[in-house]
């Protein structure tokens, strides 16, 4: 059962999402001696990222223990503009001591095809093992129309099984995306969406409220095995909940 987390604004929101990452961080080094985290790509999580950069954060958490991967990634090299990885670099990464070797980024300027294969050995080499990876927490958005990650509506993704990582044609962008699958976002121990705005209110309502059609609203398809899944909005997008 999916959690909802309301804050009243946009900076109470990032001190929120930004205070839970420190939390797991914390649980998950002193249960396991280190945590990982997949963070998500767009505009609405690099303040948090800016926050968790800052000296009052940076210093909660245990860096040289944290593995850091990514949700998706646009199929640009990883100095471009659209890169995933760059926002989060210089949002957060060119800020805190985490050891290079430990930020596993996708692999934007490989073939689409090579780069899925190359994350996928990359999780089992990191997690040691064939069976399904159990990342700590996955951070993710939530799109305009519903899509989280680079699921987006009506592709055969959504429906993936078996895939650890896909690369696919998404038509309404013309442009290849790399993407976890549900498969390996679902056994994560958490999953956090992070919504905001007025624009997303419609769009929030529709995926925690309606009808589950998951092609339509790929965002339902999250649905965390034995994992917590918290929706972290604020007032403007949860307006219609």
């Amino acid at each position: 059962m999916a959690e909802i987390r309301q804050s009243p604004d946009v900076s109470s929101l990032n001190h929120a999402i930004a205070d839970f990452i420190v939390a797991q961080a914390d649980a998950s080094i002193k249960e396991q001696g280190r945590f990982s985290l997949a963070l998500a790509g767009g505009g609405t999580p690099r303040p948090a990222y800016e926050l968790l950069a800052s000296t009052a954060y940076s210093q909660k958490i245990a860096w040289d223990k944290v593995h850091i991967l990514f949700g998706d990634e646009r199929t640009v090299p990883p100095d471009d503009d659209d890169s995933n990885y760059k926002m989060a670099k210089e949002s957060l990464l060119d800020f805190v001591p985490i050891p290079a070797n430990q930020v596993h980024r996708m692999k934007g300027e490989m073939n689409p095809q090579d780069a899925a294969d190359d994350y996928t050995q990359m999780l089992q080499q990191v997690f040691g093992t064939d069976a399904l990876p159990r990342l700590d927490l996955i951070l993710l958005g939530m799109g305009g129309d519903g899509h989280t990650a680079s699921l987006f509506p009506h592709t055969a993704v959504i429906h993936e099984d078996e895939k650890w990582v896909v690369a696919h044609f998404v038509e309404k962008l013309n442009t290849w995306r790399i993407t976890l699958t549900p498969p390996v976002i679902n056994h994560a121990r958490a999953v956090a969406f992070l919504v905001a705005g007025e624009g997303k209110a419609d769009r929030l309502k529709q995926v925690l409220k309606g009808v589950y059609q998951p092609d339509e609203l790929p965002s339902q398809i999250i649905q965390p095995e034995g994992g917590q899944l918290i929706w972290f909005v604020d007032s403007a997008a949860a307006q219609q909940l």
